[in-house]
C-alpha cells in the first residue's frame, strides 16, 4: 500500500511491537552509511516528495540529518525510535553554534516504525522543498547526510550522547540511476595495482599499463566498480583509464612508475585517450541498457594505462596500496558503443585563482568551432550525452556544465551547487541530451580561496585546481578533449607586466620588466602582486572576457585542425539556471524539508510527537 494514500486509510496495519500507518515498498535506492553495516538507508522519490526507510542495529533512537558541510552546525535533523511498541519521530534543526532546537514546522511524516530484539526500522517522508528556512532543500546537488544512533531510546532528559556511533556521507539523493543488478555469473576482470609503495609526499600520480581481457569477438563492458583497499578510501582520490598504443611491447606491463615524471617509461606517452574516470566517494557505474564500452575490435583498447591519484596530505609513511577497478563484460552486445569527452579548462598554470576570494569563477569552453569540425565530420546528426562527471579540487564549491545552441542557452547538462571534493562520480542524466555540431559547452566552476594567502594554480595536486567535465556519450566518435585556456598575456598585463624574457628557456617563464618583477617567474610575479578582494573581482571579470586557446584533440596524439587557434568567448544573451520549485504561500500546509538530529525530549513530548 502506497504511503501516498495513508490519509485515506481507515484501518491502519498493526504488527507485533509496531504501530504502522502504511508500509512502504519499492525503494529504488539504498546504501550503507557506516563501515560496519549497522546503519542501512533506503529511499525513493518523485517530483515532489522523498520517502526514507532506515534500519539500524539498535533498540534505541535513530538520528538522521542533512548538513551544509558534514558537521552538526546549521543542520536539519530528525530523531525517532520505537518506545513500548509505539514509534515516535520529531523534526529539529541545529544553529550555527550546534545548539539543537525543535522546528516549529514539523515537516516529516512518520510512515511506520518497528523493532525486534536487535534492530529498529523507521520510515518517514517529506517534501523536497518545504519553504521552511530551518530546513535544507533536497535538490539534484550533492547532499551531506549525517547519521547517529544509540542503544537507548530518548529519555525524560533527552537523547543520550551517541558517542562514536555517528558519521557522515555525501550522496545524491535525487540520482535518477539505481543499483545495478549484475548476475553473479557475469564475467569480469580486474585492473589492480599490487603493493604500490605510496611515496612520502602529499600528491602522487601512479601509472601502470595493463592488457585488457582478451576476447575472441566484440564484447561490451557494462559496469565498472572501484576496488579500493580497505582503509584507503581517503588516500585514493581518483582513477583514470587511458587507451594506449595497441603495438606496445608486453614487457611494458611489468612495473608501474610515477606519472608525469622525467624518468617515466616512454610508453606512457602513447596513452592519451580517456576511457573511464572514477573519483573519490563514487560507487560503481552501470552503463544504460542500450550502451556499452566496446572491447575486442580493431579500434578498441588492447592496453590501458591506469592512473591512480594518491592524496597524502598527512605525509603517511610506509603506505602500500593495492587498489584498482573491476570491469564486468558480456558478449551480448548493446546497440551503441560509448565514448568519453573531457571538457573544461585545459590543465595549466595559465589557469589561476587569486587568494582571499569568497567566490571566483572559472570557465572552460568546449567551443562551437571544435564541435563543428569534429562532429560535423564524424557524426553530423550529433551524439547523445547520458552521464557527466564534474571534477575540481579542494577550492571547488559548485560546478555547472552549460549547454548552448546558436544564441539559445539550454538547461545545464549537469550541475552541483554543493560540490564536495570527497564525492565525485558520474551522474546519469535524467534525460539524454543531444549534442550537435556547432553547439558549445561551458564548464563553470565556482571556487573559494578566502583562507589562502597565495595564488592557486591549475595543476595536478589537490591544492592546485582543475575545472573539468567528463561526458559519457554515444555513438563513439574520434574526439577525446574539447577544452580551452585563457591567454596569459592579458593576465600578466593586469598586474603590470610589460615584457617577458625571450627566448623562453625556463618554465615557468621569466619576467623582464617592470623592474619590480625583473628576474621573477610569472608565477612569482603573480604571487608578489598585492591582491585585494576588489582587485580579485576585477581580475575575474577580465579573465572571463579574454581570448582563449582551443584544445580539440582526437584519440591518441592526433588533433583536429582547430586545435591551437585563438577564439573569443561566446556572447551569452541570458543565463539559464537549473529549474526550481516555487514555494507555496505561507498559509498552505508544509510537509517536511529537513531531517534533523534529535527527538522528543520528554515522555510527554513523545506523546505530542505521535499526535502530530
Amino acid at each position: 500500500m502506497s504511503f501516498l494514500t495513508c490519509s485515506e486509510m481507515i484501518h491502519p496495519v498493526t504488527l507485533p511491537k509496531v504501530t504502522a500507518t502504511c508500509m512502504v515498498s519499492g525503494f529504488s535506492h539504498s546504501t550503507i552509511l557506516d563501515p560496519h553495516g549497522k546503519y542501512n538507508l533506503k529511499w525513493r522519490f518523485d517530483r515532489r516528495t522523498i520517502t526514507f526507510e532506515i534500519e539500524v542495529e539498535t533498540r534505541g533512537y535513530i538520528g538522521f540529518g542533512l548538513s551544509p558541510n558534514g558537521a552538526m552546525a546549521s543542520s536539519d535533523i530528525v530523531i525517532g525510535g520505537v518506545t513500548d511498541g509505539t514509534p515516535y519521530l520529531q523534526d529539529y534543526f541545529a544553529d550555527a553554534n550546534r545548539k539543537v532546537h525543535r522546528d516549529v514546522q514539523q515537516n516529516y511524516r512518520l510512515q511506520y516504525g518497528r523493532e525486534n530484539s536487535t534492530h529498529t526500522v523507521l520510515a518517514f517522508s517529506r517534501h523536497l522543498l518545504t519553504c521552511d528556512t530551518s530546513d535544507k532543500d533536497i535538490t539534484e546537488s550533492t547532499v551531506r547526510v549525517i547519521w547517529a544512533y544509540h542503544s537507548e531510546d530518548v529519555g525524560p532528559s533527552g537523547p543520550m550522547y551517541h558517542g562514536v556511533n555517528r558519521g557522515r556521507k555525501s550522496m545524491r539523493l535525487l540520482d535518477p540511476g539505481s543499483k545495478a543488478n549484475i548476475s553473479s555469473e557475469m564475467d569480469f576482470f580486474n585492473l589492480q595495482n599490487i603493493n604500490v609503495p605510496v611515496p612520502f609526499k602529499d600528491t602522487t600520480y601512479w601509472c601502470q599499463i595493463f592488457k585488457i581481457q582478451e576476447v575472441q569477438k566484440k564484447h561490451h563492458i557494462i559496469r565498472i566498480e572501484p576496488l579500493i583497499q580497505r582503509g584507503h578510501e581517503n588516500l585514493v582520490h581518483h582513477i583514470l583509464l587511458y587507451q594506449c598504443d595497441s603495438t606496445l611491447n608486453e614487457s611494458e606491463l611489468k612495473a608501474g612508475h610515477e606519472c608525469y615524471h622525467p624518468n617515466m617509461p616512454d610508453s606512457f606517452l602513447t596513452c592519451e585517450t580517456i576511457v573511464f574516470a572514477w573519483a573519490i566517494g563514487g560507487e560503481g557505474f552501470t552503463y544504460p541498457p542500450h550502451v556499452g564500452l566496446s572491447i575486442g575490435t580493431s579500434i578498441d583498447p588492447v592496453y590501458v594505462l591506469m592512473e591512480v591519484h594518491y592524496d597524502n596530505p598527512a605525509f603517511q609513511k610506509g603506505v602500500v596500496d593495492s587498489s584498482g577497478l573491476r570491469l564486468f563484460y558480456t558478449p551480448e552486445l548493446r546497440q551503441y558503443d560509448a565514448g568519453v569527452i573531457e571538457t573544461g579548462v585545459w590543465v595549466s598554470l595559465y589557469h589561476m585563482l587569486p587568494p582571499g576570494m569568497q567566490e571566483y569563477i572559472s570557465e572552460g569552453h568546449c567551443t562551437r568551432e571544435c564541435l563543428q569540425e569534429s562532429l560535423g565530420q564524424e557524426m553530423p546528426s550529433g551524439v547523445r550525452v547520458f552521464a557527466v562527471l564534474m571534477h575540481a579540487h579542494l577550492a571547488g564549491r559548485a560546478i555547472r556544465t552549460r549547454h548552448f545552441r546558436g544564441q539559445e542557452e539550454l538547461q545545464p547538462l549537469s550541475h552541483d551547487e554543493e560540490f564536495d571534493f570527497n564525492f565525485q562520480e558520474f551522474q546519469l542524466l535524467k534525460d539524454e541530451r543531444l549534442l550537435l555540431p556547432g553547439d558549445n559547452l561551458i564548464t563553470e566552476c565556482k571556487y573559494t580561496t578566502k583562507d589562502r594567502q597565495n595564488m592557486t594554480w591549475g595543476g595536478l595536486t589537490t591544492r592546485d585546481e582543475m575545472c573539468l567535465s567528463y561526458l559519457l556519450y554515444y555513438p563513439r566518435v574520434n574526439l577525446a578533449r574539447c577544452e580551452s585556456l585563457p591567454e596569459i598575456i592579458g593576465q600578466l598585463k593586469f598586474i603590470g607586466v610589460k615584457e617577458i624574457q625571450v627566448p623562453v628557456t625556463t618554465w615557468p617563464f621569466m619576467i623582464k620588466s617592470p623592474k619590480k618583477y625583473s628576474s621573477l617567474s610569472f608565477t612569482e610575479a603573480m604571487d608578489k602582486y598585492r591582491w585585494s578582494k576588489n582587485r580579485g573581482k576585477s581580475f575575474n571579470q577580465m579573465v572571463l572576457q579574454l581570448p582563449m586557446n582551443v584544445r580539440c584533440s582526437k584519440w591518441g596524439q592526433d588533433e583536429w585542425s582547430i586545435q591551437g587557434t585563438i577564439v573569443s568567448p561566446p556572447e551569452v544573451k541570458s543565463e539559464v539556471k537549473p529549474p526550481s520549485t516555487m514555494c507555496r504561500s505561507a498559509s498552505e500546509p508544509h510537509s517536511g524539508v529537513v531531517l534533523l538530529f534529535t527527538m522528543c525530549l520528554t515522555y510527554s513530548i513523545v506523546q505530542t510527537c505521535l499526535s502530530l
